[in-house]
């Protein structure tokens, strides 16, 4: 007989070189760094989001590698590649449920079957949490964004290279050209 013992919160500060992982299922799930293109479309979203934040001073833009502490029966945490989170800050600690917009870009392993799943269960995740716009952003395939909305969950808006995505109504008035994140 094997006893399991699950992983908390407090183990993701203990994970080597501080990097990115998530507890998913009682394990702490390590996510390996991101190539160059899925780095700079996640970096670009996120200048946009502290320029919005700057302007309306109605909550924080978070770059990748943020932690969201939630409280889901197989998942305790968050780390999207960009954000904009309307909660307090902790100092130093994760931050407290999850970001009202939260944005994910796909890297090279992120396709297949296996991946799609995931990311479906992942969208499901943060909406359970209360996100209520979530970005699936395609920038080494299909180059789109797909915009998932709480009250929609299942029907994204798709936007391509020479549309302006949004992300209503989780930030009123914020859009970003496709062009600018999407080579």
């Amino acid at each position: 007989m094997s006893i399991r013992f699950e992983v908390g919160v407090e183990d993701l500060y203990g994970v080597p070189g501080n990097g990115k992982a998530e507890i998913v299922n009682g394990e702490i799930i390590e996510m390996p760094p991101t190539g160059g293109v899925s780095g700079r479309s996640g970096g670009k979203i996120y200048r946009s989001l502290d320029d919005y934040e700057q302007v309306t001073k109605s909550g924080y833009a978070f770059p990748d590698n943020v932690g969201f502490v939630v409280n889901l029966p197989h998942r305790k945490s968050f780390s999207p590649d960009a954000a904009f989170f309307t909660g307090e800050l902790r100092g130093g600690d994760f931050l407290e449920g999850a970001p009202v917009f939260a944005v994910e870009v796909r890297s090279k392993n992120d396709y297949g079957a296996t991946a799609e799943r995931e990311i479906k269960q992942k969208r499901a995740d943060y909406f359970a949490c209360g996100t209520l716009v979530f970005w699936d952003v395609d920038v080494l395939r299909e180059k789109v964004v797909r915009v998932y909305r709480a009250d929609a969950p299942d029907a994204p808006r798709i936007y391509r290279k020479g549309d302006i995505a949004e992300a209503e109504p989780a930030l009123p008035g914020w859009s970003l050209a496709v062009d600018l994140f999407i080579p």
